[in-house]
């Protein structure tokens, strides 16, 4: 049953049987049991011919999970590096029944979850959406533009729960301790903190907030707790994961896809990631 959660009840929310936890959140908790920290690449589905490829190349790198973005002609989380791979993506002809066919074939052992934004999910309707998820084996989705509020009211809870699809929620620097414990314990698969405010993309230095939105995460849950957004090298990615579970990285993947960059090179830079995770 959907509800809204008593925030300080938060923690014990989050000790459930092992056997409740989906496909996504069990392989995290999983690794992280085995002291590893988690590592979570995006790639934007659709960008070229060999994307499916990219994927199998992540997982092979040492992604315990990877993010799959559908195209959106309005990404409004997103900076400059994936605005242009989801309009390049759009413009080769992706859609979302297209990406979602595609990554069935993907056969990799590791869980997959998507990114996509609300506008997509309601024109597909909600139970097709998670429908089309759970049968292409796509553990997860994303969905930045719903929040937790709407995410009850509108129904897509509701549709997720029944597909078993893993709703991962997000966590800003400015979300209020209260509203924090609600998402944590509403979340799943994982917690995505968002390290600072503003788009995705890459930046020089790893922000003071990311190193506070992770403090803040693990001191509200037990669930898998993700930094993303400005995770740009091995580094800052070892440093952001000092202070949370793991991190996800997008946009620096991402512009070397765009630069031509191919199933080698994906592999080569999660491969790096993985190492000075796995160093830290």
């Amino acid at each position: 049953m959907t509800g809204v959660a008593d925030p300080t009840n938060a923690p014990a929310a989050n000790t459930r049987a092992a056997s409740e936890y989906g496909p996504l959140e069990t392989r995290l908790r999983e690794r992280r049991a085995d002291g590893r920290k988690l590592l979570v690449p995006y790639v934007t589905g659709g960008l070229g011919k060999d994307w499916v490829d990219v994927v199998r190349a992540c997982a092979a790198a040492g992604a315990d999970a990877i993010e799959i973005g559908i195209p959106f002609s309005d990404p409004i989380m997103d900076g400059t590096t994936i605005q242009e791979a989801s309009q390049r993506a759009l413009d080769i002809g992706a859609t979302p029944v297209s990406v979602i066919e595609q990554a069935a074939g993907a056969d990799v052992d590791v869980p997959l979850a998507v990114m996509t934004y609300y506008n997509l999910v309601a024109h597909m309707g909600h139970e097709r959406f998670c429908e089309a998820l759970r049968a292409a084996g796509i553990a997860g989705a994303i969905i930045p533009d719903l929040p937790l509020d709407e995410l009850r009211l509108g129904g897509y809870d509701e549709a997720a729960r029944h597909h078993d699809v893993e709703t991962v929620l997000l966590a800003a620097p400015t979300t209020t301790d209260e509203r924090l414990a609600d998402i944590c314990a509403s979340s799943r698969g994982f917690v995505y903190g968002v390290s600072l405010l503003g788009v995705t993309g890459e930046r020089t230095s790893l922000a003071d907030s990311a190193r506070r939105m992770g403090e803040r995460l693990k001191q509200a849950t037990d669930r898998p707790a993700l930094l993303g957004v400005g995770i740009s090298t091995p580094d800052q990615a070892a440093e952001a994961a000092a202070c949370a579970d793991g991190v996800v990285v997008g946009s620096a993947l991402v512009r070397r896809l765009l630069q031509s960059g191919g199933p080698d090179e994906a592999q080569s830079f999660v491969a790096l990631l993985r190492r000075a995770l796995d160093a830290a």
